[in-house]
């Protein structure tokens, strides 16, 4: 069961128990199920999906080595979550991790809710909200260790809705396809005025994930009070 799972996991440094791996079946079940119902993913193929989304998921653990985060007890965000990745198979190989998902689209979240149900996840708050809303509430802003997000978009937009939520000494972690280089260079003015520093451009060699790096920030000051702007404006406007 879930081999190509296991052999990444074991990949990245990682071992995975009977249990976790139940619920990664499980996992794995319920997106297929709900996928037919609403569009989750465009990936459903057993062994894909263990590869393409879980092990993908885990190897953002790979920016918490030489941190106080190695333990996996620290505050997690997933920034336009989606299906729940990276943000659940973290909670599952990290059980300690405090996570909220956020995810602005309704039917994804009733999906997340009834998934982190079924495999038994404690610590998990959903919230159907967009980044540049939440971004400027207290109970949120700046009050987490780490930030991710899976998104596609230009490194500075995920930059202006990832690193408001960190707090002093948090990373925000960003998982690219390669060349990362360019995009990088557009978006270092973006990240000095969130507050942020680039820590650092981690290869995965995961088989199968050969194209992929994290890019990893550290949020280094507060973040200016005028960030995130109002939804949409990080994406059509990115900071430069």
């Amino acid at each position: 069961m879930m081999e190509r799972l296991v052999e990444g996991a074991r990949q990245l440094g990682l071992s995975l128990n009977e249990r976790q791996l139940r619920q990664f079946q499980t996992y794995y079940e319920q997106l297929v199920d709900w996928n037919r119902r609403i569009n989750l993913t465009g990936i459903t193929d057993y062994e894909e999906v263990q590869i393409k989304h879980f092990v993908d998921s885990l190897s953002i653990l790979l920016a918490t080595e030489e941190t106080t985060f190695a333990d996996g007890n620290f505050a997690l965000l997933d920034v336009g979550t989606g299906a729940g990745m990276p943000g659940i198979p973290l909670k599952i190989a990290r059980p300690a991790v405090g996570l909220v998902l956020l995810e602005s689209i309704t039917k994804k979240t009733a999906f997340l809710q009834q998934v982190a149900g079924a495999l038994g996840l404690d610590g998990v708050r959903v919230i159907n909200k967009r980044a540049e809303d939440i971004g400027h509430l207290p109970d949120y802003r700046e009050s987490f260790d780490m930030v991710v997000c899976r998104a596609v978009s230009q490194l500075a937009t995920v930059a202006e809705i990832t690193l408001p939520f960190c707090r002093t000494a948090g990373l925000a972690v960003i998982p690219k396809k390669n060349p990362v280089t360019a995009e990088l260079e557009d978006a270092k003015a973006a990240i000095r005025i969130l507050g942020g520093e680039i820590k650092g451009i981690r290869q995965v060699t995961v088989a199968g994930l050969e194209d992929r790096v994290l890019v990893i920030l550290v949020k280094t000051s507060p973040t200016p009070s005028t960030y995130p702007r109002r939804p949409g404006i990080p994406a059509k406007r990115p900071l430069r």
